[in-house]
């Protein structure tokens, strides 16, 4: 169980600390841990020199300054991305190199101003300057910090020569982490990567990510309509089915906030603090994505005045949200997400 690693629930900055500093730099996960979350978690994708950077997509035109680039306007290409047709620019059509020379911008920057003051200030980042970040913050908070790293698109890059296994492997050993450690936690959507994950021997809790509607590509890509969808992956029974190969499932909020739509037994995806428990039951940990206090990420009933960038009952739901046992929180204020855990161990 995730519970037994820090104090419940665990607290991670999101791509850092992206409702302050333009997720995935420097300065929003140094801050992220300054403002007391327990981990960070990055998004992984490949360069075309298999460097592991640090980017929401491989298609980068929303999260750098690259369209602003005539030195790379002929790199805009077309690309079909896990059964999505996408226009842009693409990480592994550039070496770490010439990556390096970008400077990062706020993907949320409309309902994030203040963040988004901060584009163009910093470059982007390889994994290893990450692991670097996260070694020298747990020395100056004197505390375990700790990374969850989640795979993007890793059926996509196995098919170009990239398999995001291999270089994970690779930059762990580099960065003096070995085969990893209770500090690492390794997600994606894609059970497969998990389960390579796990017989490359590599040690770090492995998490099943449930998108709220669909399937995981590498099984559509393999199995095609017979594809198991994630809302299996809730249900009791899919549940039971991950015990004992994954140690956990993330889901989006909105499998926690939202009422029961069907009867309890009745095979129908779970919600809220049922699903917190049969995960539980299943010797599974739970996760959730993504905290967020502006109203256009909350609840109807928990928006307030100000537009979908005005701030609304943030904290009601993020109680609300804790209140169901989950292990873990992702948050992209992490001071709200600390001060929500704080006031719910006041009420106990």
């Amino acid at each position: 169980m995730l519970g037994d690693l820090a104090e419940h629930p665990l607290v991670i900055g999101h791509r850092g600390a992206p409702g302050y500093r333009p997720e995935h730099t420097s300065a929003s996960y140094e801050l992220a841990f300054a403002l007391g979350a327990d981990a960070v978690e990055p998004d992984l994708v490949a360069t075309r020199d298999g460097v592991l950077v640090l980017r929401h997509e491989n298609e980068i035109s929303g999260t750098t300054d690259v369209a602003d680039r005539p030195e790379f306007v002929g790199r805009r290409t077309t690309r079909d991305i896990d059964g999505r047709r996408l226009t842009g620019w693409f990480t592994e059509d550039f070496t770490w190199a010439e990556l390096a020379t970008l400077r990062a911008t706020e993907r949320l920057g409309t309902h994030r101003p203040l963040s988004a003051s901060f584009n163009g200030m910093y470059p982007v980042l390889r994994l290893r300057d990450l692991f670097e970040l996260v070694d020298r913050a747990s020395g100056e908070h004197e505390r375990m910090l700790r990374l969850v790293a989640e795979f993007k698109h890793a059926t996509y890059f196995d098919g170009i020569g990239l398999p995001l296994d291999d270089l994970f492997a690779a930059e762990l050993e580099a960065a003096g982490w070995g085969s990893g450690d209770e500090r690492l936690i390794m997600e994606s959507f894609e059970p497969t990567l998990l389960d390579r994950l796990g017989e490359r021997g590599l040690r770090g809790r492995r998490v099943l990510l449930l998108e709220n509607a669909g399937a995981p590509w590498d099984l559509v890509s393999a199995q095609g309509q017979r594809a198991l969808r994630y809302d299996h992956f809730a249900t009791e029974a899919g549940l039971l089915s991950l015990a004992g190969r994954f140690d956990g499932v993330s889901v989006g909020t909105g499998r926690l906030v939202q009422e029961p739509a069907n009867a309890p037994g009745s095979g129908s995806p779970l919600t809220g603090a049922e699903l917190v428990d049969a995960a539980h039951s299943a010797g599974l940990a739970v996760y959730t994505w993504t905290l967020r206090p502006e109203n256009r990420f909350l609840a109807p009933g928990r928006r307030r005045g100000g537009g979908r960038a005005g701030i609304g009952d943030w904290l009601g739901e993020y109680r609300q949200i804790i209140e169901t046992g989950v292990d873990g929180v992702f948050v992209d204020h992490p001071d709200l997400g600390v001060v929500a855990r704080g006031a719910r161990a006041d009420d106990e």
